[in-house]
Parts: C-alpha cells; sequence; structure tokens
C-alpha cells in the first residue's frame, strides 16, 4: 500500500524541532502498518522553496526514505473539472495534481490536513482514500487492532502543579503565548484534565476550565460581551493519536457547562497551526461559532441556552426533548462499558478499561440491530438498559438518535460506516453481517448521560416501565412520556438538559 503525503505533513516530521507531534505518531503507524511513504516531485519543489532552509537541508537528506514520485500522471478531464471550480492559485493546482494520483491508482491513499483538498476529495468521489492524521489512525487501528499496543490512562484531573510543563506538548503553547510558563505556575493550585501515554509518561491532551460570573469584563474582546455567565475554554489541546481525545473533551466541556448552569461557552484560539485548524473544524461541529476577536486570537462561542433541534443535533447537545418518542434499548454487559465508558458501575473496574479505544471516547455511537419495529428516528431519546436479570440489570445512559441507516451497498460500506463508533472489531462486524439473511441496520447516536443512580428490573416493575419479569425490554421498547418521567425521578437525574 502506497501512502502519498501532503507538503505540510513532510515539512513537520522533517523539521529540525517536533512542534507537530501528531506527524510522529503517524509516521510510526505508517511503518507499523507496512505503508510505504511516498512524496511527490511538486512537493520537493516546494519544499526546496521553504522559508527554513534548515528543514529544507533536513528534508533533502532524508529524502532516500520516500519513494518518489517523480513524474506527475496527467489530469484526468473529471479531476480538471473540480480543479477549475475551485482552485484559485499555483498550491491548489498542485495539491490537485496530488489529487489526481490517487484518482488514477498510483498511489492508495493521501494524506492531508488541507480542508479544501478533502472538500475536492469528496467531489470527485475518492474521499475514502483522502485521509486526516486522524482518520487514517483510526481507520488502521480498526484494520489491524492486533497492532495497537499503548495504552492512555482514562481522562485525570490533576492540579497544574503535578503536571510536567517541560513536556513537549508544551512547546507550541509557550511559543504562541509570551508569559505561558508564569501563568502555568500561577496555576499550580488549580485543577486541569489530562490524559497520558502510558508507555512513555508523555501528555496526550490538556483542558482548562474556568467559569465566569456575570460581572466578568472582557475589555479585550471585540465585539463586546453582554454580561453572562459563562465557561471558558481556557487552555486546549489535543495530540492526534486515533483514539478521539478531542471528542472526549468536548463531552468534559459540556458536562461542566451542564453543572456550573452556565448561558454560554467561549474559547479564544489562534488560527496558526494544523492543530489549531483541527481544533477549530471540532468546535464548529458542535456549535461554536466564530464571535469576534481577542487581539490576535479568534474568538469562538457556544449558546448553551435550553434549546433543540433535532435536525442540528451537534449544534444544540447535550439537550434532548421529551416531545420526542422514547425507547428503552437492551445492550449486554460485555458491551455495554464498552460503548458506554463513564456509564461504568460499582462492581466493575476501571482498571479493565484503561486501554483507550475510538469508540470508548467518542460522543458519536452507533448501535447494530436486527430489532422488528417499532424503530427510533432521528431526535429520539434512547435509555440504555444493561441486562442481567431481575436484580442485575440496570438503565444506565440516555442518548439521542441522529440517524438511522437500513441501505448499505454492500458489506465494506456497513463496515465503514460502523468501524471506528461501535464497540465491535472489524472481523465481528463482518460476522454480523453474514449472521443472518435479513441484513442489520444501525442507529447512530449521541451519548448524552449517565444516571447517577442506577434501578434495576424490580424497580421498572414497580414504576410499571416493564409488566412483569417476562417483559425484559427487546428490541426498541417504546415507553411514555410518564414512563421516562419516572425513570428520570428514580434516577435522581438532573433534568436541567431536557426541554418538555
Amino acid at each position: 500500500m502506497k501512502a502519498l503525503l501532503d507538503t505540510n505533513i513532510i515539512i513537520h516530521r522533517e523539521a529540525s524541532r517536533v512542534i507537530n507531534q501528531d506527524v510522529g505518531i503517524l509516521y510510526r503507524w505508517l511503518e507499523r502498518a507496512k505503508y510505504i511513504k511516498c512524496v511527490h516531485s511538486l512537493t520537493i519543489s516546494e519544499i526546496e522553496k521553504y522559508k527554513n532552509q534548515q528543514a529544507v537541508e533536513t528534508f533533502q537528506i532524508k529524502l532516500d526514505s520516500y519513494e518518489q514520485i517523480e513524474i506527475p500522471s496527467p489530469l484526468q478531464a473529471e479531476v480538471k473539472a473540480v480543479s477549475e471550480k475551485i482552485d484559485v492559485n499555483e498550491n491548489d493546482k498542485n495539491d490537485t495534481q496530488l489529487l489526481n494520483e490517487v484518482f488514477v491508482g498510483r498511489v492508495d491513499i493521501l494524506i492531508t490536513e488541507d480542508k479544501k483538498i478533502r472538500k475536492k476529495a469528496k467531489e470527485l468521489g475518492i474521499d475514502d482514500k483522502v485521509f486526516t492524521i486522524d482518520s487514517f489512525l483510526e481507520k488502521t487501528f480498526a484494520e489491524h487492532p492486533d497492532l495497537v499496543n499503548y495504552k492512555v490512562l482514562n481522562v485525570q484531573k490533576l492540579k497544574f502543579g503535578r503536571i510536567n510543563l517541560e513536556d513537549d506538548f508544551f512547546t507550541s503553547l509557550k511559543e504562541d503565548y509570551i508569559g505561558f510558563d508564569k501563568w502555568f505556575i500561577k496555576k499550580y493550585d488549580e485543577e486541569a484534565y489530562i490524559t497520558i501515554n502510558s508507555n512513555n509518561g508523555l501528555l496526550l491532551s490538556f483542558l482548562y476550565l474556568k467559569v465566569e460570573d456575570q460581572d466578568e469584563k472582557y475589555l479585550d474582546i471585540s465585539p463586546s460581551f453582554n454580561p453572562k455567565r459563562r465557561l471558558k475554554v481556557g487552555t486546549f489541546k489535543v495530540i492526534n493519536n486515533g483514539f478521539r481525545l478531542g471528542e472526549r473533551f468536548m463531552k468534559i466541556i459540556f458536562d461542566n457547562a451542564l453543572k456550573n448552569k452556565v448561558e454560554e461557552i467561549y474559547v479564544t484560539i489562534y488560527d496558526k497551526r494544523d492543530e489549531q485548524r483541527r481544533l477549530i473544524d471540532l468546535l464548529e461541529q458542535w456549535g461554536f461559532v466564530l464571535w469576534g476577536n481577542k487581539n490576535e486570537e479568534l474568538v469562538y462561542v457556544r449558546d448553551f441556552s435550553l434549546k433543540f433541534d433535532k435536525n442540528n443535533l451537534k449544534q444544540t447537545y447535550p439537550f434532548v426533548s421529551k416531545n420526542e418518542e422514547c425507547f428503552i434499548v437492551p445492550i449486554y454487559p460485555d458491551y455495554h462499558t464498552e460503548l458506554l465508558p463513564d456509564s461504568i458501575l460499582n462492581n466493575e473496574s476501571p482498571q479493565e478499561f484503561t486501554e483507550d479505544f475510538p469508540h470508548r471516547n467518542g460522543i458519536n455511537k452507533v448501535y447494530v440491530s436486527w430489532a422488528f419495529e417499532p424503530h427510533p428516528k432521528m431526535g429520539d431519546v434512547l435509555v440504555f438498559y444493561r441486562t442481567g436479570g431481575y436484580y442485575k440489570s440496570v438503565v444506565s445512559t440516555i442518548g439521542v438518535v441522529q440517524e438511522v441507516k437500513y441501505d448499505f451497498d454492500n458489506e465494506d460500506d456497513f463496515i465503514l460506516y460502523c468501524r471506528k463508533s461501535s464497540v465491535f472489531p472489524e472481523d465481528q462486524l463482518r460476522e454480523m453481517w453474514r449472521y443472518k439473511k435479513s441484513k442489520p441496520f444501525v442507529v447512530r447516536f449521541l451519548y448524552v448521560y449517565s444516571f447517577p443512580h442506577r434501578i434495576n428490573m424490580k424497580e421498572l416493575i414497580d414504576l410499571k416501565v416493564l409488566a412483569g419479569v417476562n417483559d425484559p425490554p427487546r428490541g426498541f421498547k417504546k415507553i411514555t412520556k410518564e414512563q421516562f418521567n419516572n425513570i428520570l425521578k428514580a434516577t435522581k437525574s438532573d433534568e436541567s438538559f431536557i426541554i418538555d
């Protein structure tokens, strides 16, 4: 398999100092999965014009470690049509030539962080062969689970003073923010959320949050903020490692916003580096919009007032509506905590779930089913029921349905749709596709809330949610609004995310 690498990825890799740690992780996995790393002659020309002469010389020394594509393939008519519609300068046209090599099959995949390249790939119908660093790593882990050999400790909350400020993780933050070291030391007694690669003890992610009251002054933000209770995302950085840590940290941000009853969330961020642009993409996916500026930084804001839009669930996450239908959904114990790790039971050991996998960290999740009707639809509420009998079964989690998909073109289409959000490895998904004559359908949902108090089958019967021991949830069991209310009360839930 041949992987063509975009110019910026190679530049970051061959720079004299490691700034973008994501690229180092990418190269290790390209080697583990036995990809041939390719560089295009146009990329070589671009790098030779690069301002940093030391990086150019370093690259030239290491050029032999790449397979070179010396002579560009003839630009295909379909590719040329897309280029004429989208490209505005010479760099865009060079990028299109890289895409052309994928289109004609000269290389198998292209790895790039460029949004415009990915847009052109979608128009050409080859977006399944064009990857960001993160999506490539997700693909590799799904296809080669035997190669995954390092653990990421679950998210920890640590005081600044216990976090190693000299970790390479902080290099880019120190360069972007004058006085970062002094600011960090001043925060020694405050807490941040982190994850660590347990193989080498190095940081993979860092999140600092601050609640601000209505009397907070925002003199350096333009346009000015109106008085509101806000959650400030003070420092947020995630190294892409294929484990969807960014999404995991988005969940932490929203959980804190609910807990602290804020009306708005905001973040200030530079738009200088690939890692910052990826973070902006992530924020925009979850409803953050560009507000203005704080000096040279951009200011992104997320409205957190109580609202629900089933056509734009990520933009109004984590709110759900009682006016949508509600279903109890069974899930076997073997898969429950794998898919819903925040809903771990008291009798389960957190140490069994220290190895990180994309499906554990994601807010987006999938549930594979052959159930007869009724089936849920977009915006409906799911209450997950961990099976186990009269006393051991419990309701644990609330989700909201994003999509119900029935029409898969083939087995590979089903695998591609499921694999990064499912508890099942690829070989098991293939078995599921072939299991019955009738093909499975897939419910994609957003994980919203874990019940603080669990109630079992006996209590569900007492609440008249279930008719008796012979009425365990099978498939998607529809329940009434009153029954859902009874579950919320019995589980001592915080209902601030629920709209009547």
